[in-house]
């Protein structure tokens, strides 16, 4: 199983992703999140196929794709984060932060 904790900045949604493997390059994935436009996200999003989500170009995954019905902010880490969730699950990367930092001089 591979988890994932998302702190996404200023809104101050956090969201927590987990993702286990289920059957040849399928995902179960349990998304629990305090942003109240992405709440419909939990029970939509349940399951990926590892490898068409990780060879996707970006922005045209199926994730991508569900999170524009519900997601206004372009700038939200959390498709990318879920993505980045099923490489690990699906064995084609290793876990590794990620990390983006950001400060105004």
């Amino acid at each position: 199983m591979t988890k994932i904790e998302v702190n996404p900045g200023v809104c101050g949604f956090t969201s927590t992703i987990t993702v286990k493997p289920a059957k040849k390059h399928l995902v179960q994935i349990n998304f629990v999140t305090d942003c109240p436009s992405l709440k419909p996200l939990e029970q939509e999003l349940t399951e990926a196929d590892g490898l068409k989500e990780c060879f996707a170009n970006i922005g045209e995954s199926n994730i991508y794709e569900v999170f524009r019905k519900y997601c206004k902010h372009a700038a939200c880490p959390l498709p990318s984060a879920i993505i980045k969730g099923i490489e690990v699950a699906s064995g084609l990367a290793l876990p590794k932060d990620v990390e983006i930092k950001i400060s105004k001089d």
